[in-house]
């Protein structure tokens, strides 16, 4: 889309052919040696594309340049060993070396570059205004919605998941405080009961250095229910790998779902979780792992693997259209995520462990949290503090946490809003369908017939949806 961003704004855009690079090495089903032989054709542009970054690039929005910073740091290392270690004994290997030599030598003379000249005169304004934003979110969503109505729903929302929170975070008050009153039943005692309860249970998780194993052993659990429960039917070849994230990717968001690409769609999938860096003190470590506890990387998995982004995109792939495969609805795919993660549990996943409950509508009001924050970054004068409270004190969020999505926020546009507004299209999909068909409601059926035409908009959704379901399963 043309005129909201200029490319000269966005250093992190030269970044992207790393991605391709890697995506080459990890998920292309050709033989190995033609991926290497591709992998080096591409890496012998680095020059021209850090020639062109640094002709074009001016005044970018420091928040952007610092992603940028941080993660051509990390290309540097991964054409120093990661991509050896990728691939291994390899006919091209002296061609590779030669590649990745001059790729490392451009890549930090542009690292040089961007901090030191670029990185003075990074004052470019990243706040789109309320036109351009509204006007953005109405062609991105594509619901119907502008970008009133979003925030009005949210907000509505937003106050809905605070009062469930309370609920559950009541019944878990004695376990987490039993020698401590309950506090009084007001909007601050409200508060501070859903805050302590919630701090109380982000101590159950593990070690930074096992963050990877703990997300890998959610994996199997899950997907043991959903088959118990049909859910849906998973794919027949499980493709879905569980990695630890590259450092040239790594940014604003714990994971991520790398589905296998849709003109290779036989290539496999991978969930990857980023460990706290190195550089971190403890007290931050400690934040994190406090908010991606044990209960949390449970619908963090749910989320972006089973059922959730994995399972979703694996259908996606079967689509026979190709134009629905490479064309994909980003309001369908984070929407489905979100609704996976409240339906699981409502389905009976964790046992009714109010803890795992407490996390999935924290992190449920995180996507809500999303949408508002989304439109007030972008058409309000609103700043990083008051930003910030309301993450901290109102969304639960730790500072961390919070403070990574204040920079996410002013990255991007509308994305944000994708998560709320898509959940919602899905959820309202399924409560009307499942009162037409009453007693006649199967959820397995209905869920496949949501994922078999690929990632549509939503608008499309439930001519196509109904007439699946007059189909055979």
């Amino acid at each position: 889309m043309t005129g909201f961003i200029r490319q000269e704004t966005v250093p992190d855009t030269f970044s992207r052919p790393n991605n391709s690079v890697y995506s080459l090495l990890t998920q292309s089903t050709l033989p190995k040696e033609k991926n290497v032989e591709n992998a080096i054709a591409r890496m012998k542009q680095i020059p021209r594309i850090v020639a062109t970054a640094r002709e074009t690039l001016r005044n970018p929005p420091r928040p952007i340049l610092d992603t940028a910073i941080l993660q051509n740091r990390g290309a540097i290392g991964f054409y120093e060993k990661g991509i050896f270690e990728l691939v291994g004994q390899s006919a091209h290997t002296e061609s590779l070396k030669q590649a990745a030599s001059v790729a490392v030598d451009e890549l930090k003379k542009y690292q040089e570059f961007l901090e030191r000249d670029l990185l003075p005169r990074a004052n470019g304004q990243w706040r789109l205004g309320k036109e351009k934003f509204s006007r953005k979110l109405e062609l991105v969503l594509d619901v119907g919605w502008d970008a009133d109505r979003v925030l009005a729903e949210a907000e509505a929302e937003f106050v809905r998941v605070q009062r469930d929170m309370y609920v559950v975070a009541r019944q878990l008050w004695s376990r987490y405080h039993p020698k401590r009153p309950l506090p009084p039943d007001d909007e601050a005692g409200r508060r501070a009961t859903i805050a302590l309860v919630t701090a109380a249970v982000g101590q159950e998780h593990g070690e930074p250095a096992a963050l990877i194993m703990d997300a890998r052993a959610t994996v199997s659990s899950i997907q043991d229910f959903i088959k118990e429960k049909d859910i849906l039917r998973l794919p027949q070849t499980d493709r879905c790998q569980v990695i630890e994230m590259p450092e040239f990717r790594r940014g604003n968001s714990l994971a991520y779902l790398d589905s296998a690409l849709p003109l290779d769609p036989l290539g496999s999938s991978y969930y990857a979780v980023s460990p706290p860096p190195a550089i971190w003190g403890s007290e931050k470590i400690r934040s994190f792992l406090e908010e991606y506890n044990r209960h949390m990387l449970q619908i963090l998995t749910i989320h972006e693997a089973f059922p959730g982004h994995y399972v979703q995109l694996e259908y996606s792939n079967r689509c026979p259209s190709l134009i629905r495969r490479v064309l994909q609805s980003g309001v369908f795919i984070e929407g489905w995520a979100v609704y996976t993660e409240q339906m699981m549990l409502d389905q009976g996943y964790g046992n009714g462990e109010l803890a795992l409950r407490l996390n999935q509508l924290k992190f449920y009001l995180r996507a809500v949290a999303n949408a508002i924050l989304d439109y007030k970054m972008h058409c309000t004068e609103i700043d990083d503090d008051q930003v910030l409270r309301f993450l901290v004190n109102d969304a639960y969020q730790s500072e961390g946490e919070a403070r990574l999505k204040i920079v996410r926020a002013k990255q991007s546009s509308v994305q944000l809003s994708t998560y709320f507004v898509g959940r919602m299209a899905h959820y309202r999909l399924r409560k009307q369908v499942q009162r037409e068909l009453g007693d006649a409601f199967e959820l397995g059926r209905f869920h496949e017939a949501v994922l078999d035409h690929g990632s549509v908009p939503m608008k499309f959704l439930p001519e196509l949806v109904r007439a699946r379901l007059g189909q055979p399963r």
